[in-house]
C-alpha cells in the first residue's frame, strides 16, 4: 500500500479517503493489516481503515488522536508499553504479540514497528497489526513452499550444498548426502573439506577461499569413493551476498561427470593408441619427442629418432590377405617392444610405418647398434596359418641436435634418410646426412617444377630420327621430352625426379602423348607420309593396372593406326614389384598392334628370359655400350652377341647414342643395322619433322601409309 509521499501534509494524512465510495478494487484495502502512524508520545499522524475498526466503540469519538496502546487488551498494555518505550529510545524495531479490540472481539495480532523516514516526519513511527492466524497461514505457506523447494533439490541428481563462508555445511540435498556418505543429522554443521577425499582437499580449499574471500565464482574437479566405486565431479562455488553486499553463504553445485570422464578416456585412448597393435600413435609420438627435445635441450646427450618401414608390405597383403598383413604388424610390434630398452619409446605411425625415440645417449655408436638390433627383429619369419611370412625393413635415422634443431626438422631428417635407403634398393639402416637433404630439396624442386610444366602446358616434344646405318635412311622417330619457359628450352634431367612419382609421371606422359598424337594426326590429315613414333614409359606409370587402356584410348581419340605407335620400356620396369601389371599392359598393347621396345638394354639386370616372357619387338642398346665398344673388347663382344642373337629371336636391334662414323662402322661390322644419335640428327621440333615429311612427299611422290609395319623392307627416306 502506497500510503505516504514526501509531499503529503499532515492534514492530508489525517483525512483518509471516504471508503463509502470505494470500488471493487478498493475492497482489498479492508483486508490489509492495520496501520498506525504517529510519534513516540502517541500523537497520531495517520491510521488506515483497518486500524479504525480496532478501536473500542466507547472511545470511538476520539479515534483520530488515540494512542495505539489504547486498543490493546488491558492485560497486554503494560508489556506492550514497556516494549514500545524501549524500541523508541533505542530506535529499534518492535515485534510483539497482543490482543486487539476488533468488531469481532479480542483477537491476537502481531504488532510490528518501523521508524518512518525523515522526509515523512521526524521521529515518527509506523505500527502494523497483522492477525496471528494470517501470520500463521503465511508461515505455513512459507513452510510448505520451503518443503517443495527441498523436495525439488532432493530430486536433483546434482549434489547441492549451502556452505557458510567458513566452509561448514549449512544444508545439503539428498544426492549430496549420498555422494559424501553422510546423513543430514551428522553431515550438517561439519567442515565441508573434511568430507572430501584427501587428494582434492587442497583444490577445494583454494576454491572456497576464492569464493568466500574474493567473492568470485570458481570451479574445480573433484572425486569421491563410495563402496569401492570412484566417481568424478565438477564442482562450482558461487558466493551468496545480502543487500549490503556481504557474503553470507557459499552455494556449491557438484555434478557427477563420471560417465563423461569415462567417455573422454575412451576417446583419448582411441585418439592416442593404435587399435591394431596397441602402440601409441603419431600424435603421442610428437608429444613424446617434444618432451625429449625439451629435456635434452641444454645437455650434451643426443635424442635419436628411427623411422621404420616394412619392405614390400603390400605384397604380403596382396598375396596372403590383409589379415595376414595385420598379423605381421602385431607380431613385429611385440618383438620391437621386447627388444627396446626402457629409455626407448615406440609408436606406430600408420600402415607399415613405425617410429622409435631413444634419448639420453652420448655416443652415436650406441644408437646405431640399437638400430641394427631393431632391424634384426624382422629376420626371423612370422608364421601365419601355417605359412611363413618373410619380410624386410628399412630404417632411417636422425639425431638431435646434430641433424636438426627442432621437432619438425628431426622428423624431416629421419624421413629423408628413410627415403634415401628405399631409393637405393631398401633394407638396412641409414643415418641422415646433409647431402641427403640437398638431394631431397632438389627432388622436391623438380616435382614442383614438373607440376608447373603440366599446369602451363609447356611440354614441347622433339623427335630424333632412327636411321639405317648402312645408308642413313629414316625408318621412324623417337619422341623426346622437352619443355619451354621464359628462359628457353629445357631437357628432361630438370624434372627427372618426377618420373619416380606416379601422379607427376602420368600427368607429364599424358600431356606428352596428347601433343605427339596431335602432331601425328595433323601430319596424317595433311597427307604426309607418316613413320612410326616411339614414346617412353616410366616404370612408375605401371603402378596402376590401366596403362594400356589409357594409351589405346588416346590413340583412338586421335584416329591413329596403333601400328604407328611404339612404346619403349626399360629393363627396370620388368623387374619391379608391379611387373605383372607391366606384362599384362604390354600384351594388351601388342595385341592391339602397338610395338614394344626394350630401352637401355644392358644397363639393368639384363636377361634374355625377359625377351622370352614379354612381347618385345625391339632391343635398344644403351649409349654407354656404344661409346665403350671401340676401346673395350669385352663390351664389343657383348654388343656383337646381342646383334647376332637379335635376328634369331626375331628382334630388331637399335643402337643409341651413335655420334661418330667410327662407331657407325663398328656397329655395321657386328651386324647392327639401325641406330640413332647426333651423327645423324639431334632431336628436332615438330615443325622440322613436318617440313622433312613434306619434302619427302614431294620428292618421292609418297602416299600416306596405311599403318605400315617396321622392318628392313620398308621404303626408307634418306636424311639430307
Amino acid at each position: 500500500m502506497s500510503y505516504m509521499s514526501a509531499k503529503l501534509s499532515k492534514h492530508d494524512l489525517l483525512d483518509p479517503p471516504d471508503l463509502s465510495r470505494t470500488d471493487k478494487h478498493d475492497h482489498a484495502f479492508a483486508v490489509e493489516p492495520g496501520t498506525w502512524m504517529g510519534y513516540a508520545d502517541g500523537t497520531v499522524i495517520f491510521i488506515n481503515q483497518t486500524w479504525q475498526s480496532f478501536e473500542a466503540p466507547e472511545i470511538a469519538g476520539a479515534k483520530q488522536n488515540t494512542h495505539w496502546l489504547t486498543i490493546l487488551h488491558p492485560e497486554d498494555i503494560d508489556q506492550a508499553q514497556a516494549a514500545w518505550i524501549a524500541a523508541t529510545q533505542k530506535n529499534a524495531p518492535l515485534h510483539i504479540k497482543c490482543r486487539l479490540s476488533t468488531p469481532a472481539g479480542w483477537q491476537w495480532h502481531w504488532m510490528c514497528s518501523i521508524a518512518l523516514p525523515a522526509q515523512i516526519a521526524q521521529n515518527a513511527w509506523q505500527i502494523t497489526a497483522t492477525p496471528v492466524q494470517a501470520r500463521n497461514d503465511d508461515v505455513q505457506s512459507l513452510t510448505q513452499e520451503l518443503q517443495n523447494y527441498r523436495n525439488m533439490l532432493d530430486a536433483s541428481v546434482d549434489c547441492i550444498k549451502m556452505l557458510s563462508p567458513e566452509g561448514r555445511v549449512l544444508h545439503m540435498n539428498a544426492a549430496g548426502c549420498r555422494a559424501l556418505g553422510v546423513s543430514e543429522s551428522e553431515g550438517f554443521g561439519q567442515r565441508w573439506l573434511d568430507l572430501l577425499p584427501q587428494e582434492v582437499r587442497a583444490a577445494g580449499l583454494r576454491a572456497l577461499n576464492r569464493a568466500a574471500r574474493q567473492g568470485k565464482k570458481t570451479q574445480f574437479a573433484g572425486m569421491s569413493v563410495s563402496g569401492g566405486k570412484t566417481q568424478y565431479w565438477d564442482n562450482a562455488l558461487s558466493p551468496v551476498v545480502n543487500a549490503q553486499g556481504e557474503i553470507t553463504a557459499i552455494f556449491c553445485l557438484s555434478r557427477d561427470v563420471t560417465l563423461q570422464r569415462q567417455a573422454e578416456k575412451r576417446l583419448r585412448i582411441a585418439s592416442e593408441v593404435d587399435a591394431l597393435t596397441g602402440l601409441p600413435n603419431r600424435r603421442v609420438l610428437q608429444a613424446q619427442l617434444t618432451r625429449s627435445l625439451r629435456k635434452h635441450n641444454d645437455s650434451r646427450q643426443f635424442v635419436g629418432l628411427m623411422l621404420l618401414d616394412l619392405d614390400h608390405f603390400k605384397h604380403v597383403n596382396d598375396t596372403l590377405g590383409h589379415v595376414a598383413g595385420d598379423h605381421l604388424l602385431r607380431a613385429l610390434s611385440k618383438r620391437l617392444q621386447a627388444c627396446l630398452p626402457d629409455s626407448a619409446f615406440i609408436a606406430r605411425l600408420g600402415g607399415d610405418e613405425f617410429a622409435i625415440v631413444y634419448s639420453g645417449f652420448t655416443h652415436i655408436r650406441e644408437f646405431l647398434e640399437l638400430a641394427r638390433h631393431v632391424h634384426h627383429q624382422i629376420d626371423a619369419p612370422v608364421t601365419y596359418a601355417g605359412k611363413l611370412i618373410n619380410g624386410g625393413m628399412s630404417i632411417g635415422c636422425a639425431l638431435y641436435p646434430r641433424d636438426a634443431q627442432d621437432l619438425s626438422g628431426l622428423l624431416k631428417a629421419a624421413d629423408t634418410a628413410l627415403n634415401d635407403i628405399k631409393a637405393g634398393g631398401r633394407g638396412g639402416v641409414q643415418m641422415y646426412s646433409i647431402k641427403m637433404m640437398q638431394s631431397a630439396i632438389r627432388a622436391a624442386d623438380q616435382l614442383e617444377r614438373s607440376r608447373q610444366i603440366v599446369r602451363d602446358k609447356a611440354i614441347e616434344p622433339h623427335y630424333q630420327p632412327k636411321v639405317t646405318l648402312a645408308d642413313d635412311r629414316v625408318i621412324g622417330f623417337e619422341a623426346l621430352l622437352r619443355w619451354r619457359d621464359a628462359s628457353g628450352l629445357h631437357y628432361p634431367r630438370g624434372v627427372e625426379e618426377a618420373f619416380k612419382n606416379y601422379d607427376a609421371a602420368t600427368k607429364i606422359s599424358e600431356q606428352m602423348r596428347q601433343k605427339v598424337f596431335s602432331d601425328m594426326a595433323r601430319w596424317y590429315q595433311q597427307g604426309l607420309p607418316l613413320l612410326p613414333i616411339s614414346l617412353n614409359a616410366a616404370p612408375v606409370e605401371f603402378l596402376r593396372d590401366d596403362y594400356a587402356e589409357r594409351l589405346l584410348h588416346s590413340i583412338q581419340q586421335f584416329g591413329l593406326p596403333p601400328t604407328l605407335v611404339e612404346i619403349e620400356v626399360t629393363e627396370h620396369s620388368l623387374t619391379e614389384r608391379n611387373a605383372e601389371y607391366v606384362g599384362r599392359s604390354l600384351n594388351v598393347l601388342k595385341k592391339a598392334g602397338v610395338r614394344i621396345a626394350l630401352d637401355d638394354f644392358g644397363t639393368g639386370h639384363s636377361s634374355f628370359a625377359n625377351l622370352r616372357d614379354y612381347p618385345v619387338d625391339c632391343i635398344k642398346i644403351d649409349r654407354d655400350f656404344i661409346h665403350r665398344m671401340q676401346d673395350e673388347t669385352v663390351i664389343a663382344a657383348i654388343v656383337k652377341a646381342v646383334c647376332q642373337l637379335g635376328p634369331a629371336l626375331n628382334l630388331q636391334i637399335i643402337a643409341e647414342g651413335v655420334e661418330t662414323r667410327q662407331q657407325c662402322n663398328a656397329l655395321l661390322t657386328v651386324g647392327c643395322e639401325v641406330g640413332q644419335g647426333f651423327l645423324f640428327s639431334p632431336a628436332m621440333p615438330a615443325e622440322a619433322v613436318e617440313k622433312m615429311l613434306a619434302d619427302w612427299k614431294q620428292r618421292f611422290q609418297l602416299l600416306p601409309p596405311q599403318a605400315p609395319p617396321i622392318d628392313s623392307h620398308n621404303k626408307l627416306h634418306r636424311i639430307r
